[in-house]
């Protein structure tokens, strides 16, 4: 392979992934990305004052933990986990919190505590069988489910296959009886940006949930950029190049190419060298719900009615499971929740390296229409002040990023879709199109590898490692 030649368009985590997982097999690597700085989505800055630092997109990394690729890497990230991976505040003052320790967590659900255990505890017992069908790559070896046969058994695997296909509010009210539970994995489940009623909602907030037990929901020292940083290190260590504010516009020349790209990105650069039919189903390709983001320069804690929430990293606003199917349709419907679901951050609790002393940063969004303009502000800082009184008296200054923004910082971010794409059923195996290897394209030596590739959105660079292993085999088998 060594004198073998790739290009890599993007520095998102899954095409710094792509480009790692090259280098490593001494491909000569040249990476391009179009802004001024690497990382895609894993960039942290200064954006309200000075001293106060924000993630500009991700900022909790449950699949990031899980990644077998990152962990392969063993990357020098400095990760936080908080006392609680997420709190789910009632409107009752009190909040459903999802602990490390899953016993703990049944004692804040009551009656439904027993239910919470059967659905949860065999997957995180089991994670070293689950991770690999869920993180690929896809489609899943038969060696990986034949492992994760053997240790769900038939039954338990059948149970837990169902479950992950269902759609999450109908799985959800017949799963548990009380409300406290419902919101919790309601809650998790619109972390999909799917209408709750619709398959496989239930499925993402079953992974989450297992996850929060089995990994945790952490957050790494110093903002996602550390992240970022650690995977350039590494492929500039294995002899990669990275070129910034390098715009590709026109197919590269090389042995291997790999696009860490949406598809109408793919089809742009392609210039017409895209088979018809092959086009026209990337044309085709659907994106989900956009995000409305906020980030604020607080000059304390945000003063949580429930104390709980003080543990967590992650906080859900939104109430009962009721109130967050009504917020997750309205997307999809083309309208802007009143009482959006509000998913909030807060990490200068945990890492102090993110807010001056005495001082206190939160990151939150919501999901709107994809492209949408309306200004979600005051309805996302009125969830806030629901369950936290006082809180906008903290406020020292707050950035707002809308869907528009969120895709003028990043081309993948379509219409401020976050996800790489709806993660509908239709779309979640069988993404950008339905091929049986998705990663190939018709054009020899070009690769797609973002998240519009299973398995999906996320922070994990599977996308771009199960593609750049492709690519390495095929390349050697020509």
């Amino acid at each position: 392979m060594r004198s073998a030649k790739a290009v890599v368009i993007g520095s998102g985590p899954n095409g710094l992934a792509a480009a790692i997982t090259l280098a490593q097999a001494g491909v000569d690597v040249d990476v391009h990305e179009a802004e001024a700085r690497p990382g895609g989505g894993l960039h942290t800055a200064e954006l309200t004052l000075p001293g106060f630092v924000h993630d500009v997109c991700s900022a909790v990394f449950p699949l990031a933990m899980a990644s077998p690729f990152f962990r392969s890497l063993g990357l020098p990230v400095d990760w936080i986990h908080p006392p609680a991976p997420v709190a789910h505040p009632l409107d009752d003052g009190t909040a459903v919190v999802l602990e490390r320790d899953i016993g703990a967590t049944m004692a804040g659900l009551g009656p439904d505590g027993k239910r919470y255990r059967a659905l949860v505890q065999p997957l995180v017992e089991n994670w070293a069988a689950v991770e690999p069908v869920l993180l690929g790559p896809h489609p899943p070896r038969p060696a990986a489910i034949g492992a994760l046969v053997r240790a769900l058994g038939p039954a338990t695997l059948g149970r837990s296959v169902r479950a992950a296909l269902a759609a999450a509010s109908p799985f959800a009210q017949a799963s548990f009886h009380g409300p406290r539970a419902q919101a919790l994995f309601a809650g998790n489940a619109a972390h999909s940006l799917l209408p709750l009623e619709r398959r496989p909602s239930a499925g993402f907030g079953l992974a989450l949930t297992a996850l929060g037990h089995a990994v945790g929901w952490p957050l790494p020292r110093g903002g996602a950029c550390s992240i970022s940083d650690a995977l350039v290190g590494r492929l500039q260590a294995l002899g990669g190049r990275l070129h910034l504010s390098s715009r590709v516009d026109e197919l590269p020349v090389a042995d291997l190419v790999l696009a860490d790209v949406a598809p109408r990105e793919l089809l742009r650069i392609a210039g017409g060298r895209l088979p018809e039919r092959y086009a026209r189903g990337l044309a085709r390709y659907r994106h989900g719900p956009g995000a409305f983001k906020l980030d604020w320069a607080l000059d304390g804690p945000v003063p949580w009615r429930a104390s709980e929430c003080g543990r967590a990293g992650t906080i859900h606003l939104g109430g009962t499971l009721e109130e967050i199917a009504a917020s997750e349709r309205a997307p999809w419907e083309r309208r802007s929740s009143e009482r959006p679901f509000v998913i909030l951050a807060q990490q200068s609790l945990f890492d102090t390296t993110r807010a001056p002393a005495g001082r206190q940063t939160a990151w939150a969004y919501c999901h709107v229409p994809n492209g949408g303009t309306t200004d979600m502000t005051d309805r996302v800082e009125a969830q806030v002040e629901r369950f936290a009184p006082g809180f906008r008296d903290r406020i020292l200054l707050r950035r707002v990023t809308p869907p528009g923004a969120l895709e003028a910082a990043n081309r993948n971010f379509v219409g401020g879709d976050i996800n790489g794409g709806a993660m509908d059923l239709a779309q979640l195996l069988f993404r950008p199109t339905r091929r049986l290897v998705p990663y190939r394209t018709p054009v020899e030596g070009l690769y797609l590898c973002s998240a519009s590739t299973p398995p999906g959105g996320g922070v994990h660079g599977m996308c771009g490692a199960a593609a750049a292993r492709l690519a390495l085999r095929d390349l050697e088998a020509r």
